[in-house]
């Protein structure tokens, strides 16, 4: 692994399909400072625990000092809304006094095929709101018939759990004609339930036919002091029937994934799906593949 990732700590898997033959999973790898960076590895299509390739360095590094990315980033999704053009986009870490830190959305834009980067702006394209103030992130954006839509994770508060500040955040939703320009505030697409639940982790949608919306997502769950893994559908991408008992993955004893299991994304390649996700501290150990069985 090169030295930009020689902490093995990968983060938030983000597969895109180059080819029928390749799968190249962007990861967030952190640093000895704990600052995320931006990277990938190819995978073989037909056997994606052969590694084909692997970033030599960052596709992108955190943000210059006092910006919304300085402390980090992390990608999420990924479109191509022009065969040359690829839209990552990625949360930005900033530390701060009164709160532990805030996320907000950023966009990289890649004109190569996603071998390099660079920013969209300096600043946010999901700055805080009145109704948003501290978090809006976790993007994940598909395109529908010319339209963005963008669904993303949104909050205003803080928590204290044994001892410990964790924020809380539910599900929002909104549309853009060109991804970039977005409203200040999303509509509501599903709130948190119950007193367990205090946010979700990024969602991945895969929209299957016309009113046939699937959701991966993650649940913050204060009994666990931790993520478990989330289902939902919907025959219009915006109101979600949750259906968390069917994701089909949990924590394994005594694995990499034993005390919590996060950011499931979902490819289809050929007849084959495939699901990469983290497990426990956010990806300490790198990440995993699950394939689907029907």
């Amino acid at each position: 692994m090169h030295p930009w990732a020689a902490s093995g700590h990968l983060t938030a898997p983000t597969p895109y399909l180059l080819s029928n033959d390749v799968i190249r999973v962007f990861i967030t790898s952190k640093g000895v400072d704990g600052r995320g960076q931006l990277g990938y590895v190819d995978l073989d299509a037909s056997h994606p625990t052969n590694i084909l390739a692997f970033s030599n360095s960052p596709l992108l590094s955190f943000g210059s000092k006092g910006c919304f990315d300085d402390n980090g980033v992390m990608g999420v999704s990924v479109v191509c809304p022009k065969p040359d053009k690829m839209y990552m986009y990625y949360a930005g870490f900033e530390l701060c006094n009164h709160v532990p830190y805030r996320i907000f959305t950023g966009l990289a834009i890649s004109n190569d095929g996603g071998n390099s980067f660079f920013r969209y702006s300096e600043s946010p394209i999901l700055d805080r709101s009145d109704n948003e103030l501290f978090f809006r992130c976790g993007p994940f954006v598909l395109i529908d018939e010319g339209i963005f839509k963008l669904w993303y994770v949104a909050g205003s508060e803080w928590i204290i759990l044994n001892d410990k500040s964790l924020p809380v955040y539910d599900l929002r939703y909104q549309e853009s004609i060109d991804g970039i320009h977005w409203a200040d505030t999303g509509q509501l697409s599903m709130g948190i339930t119950g007193e367990d639940e205090h946010g979700f982790g990024r969602p991945w949608v895969v929209k299957r036919g016309p009113k046939d919306y699937q959701l991966f997502y993650s649940i913050r769950r204060r009994s666990f002091a931790a993520y478990r893994l989330g289902y939902a559908e919907s025959t219009d991408g915006i109101n979600w029937v949750r259906k968390d008992g069917e994701i089909g993955l949990d924590v394994s004893p005594n694995k990499f994934d034993s005390n919590a299991i996060m950011y499931s994304a979902v490819i289809s390649v050929r007849d084959k799906t495939y699901c990469f996700y983290n497990g426990n501290n956010f990806g300490e150990e790198g990440f995993g593949v699950a394939e689907l069985v029907e």
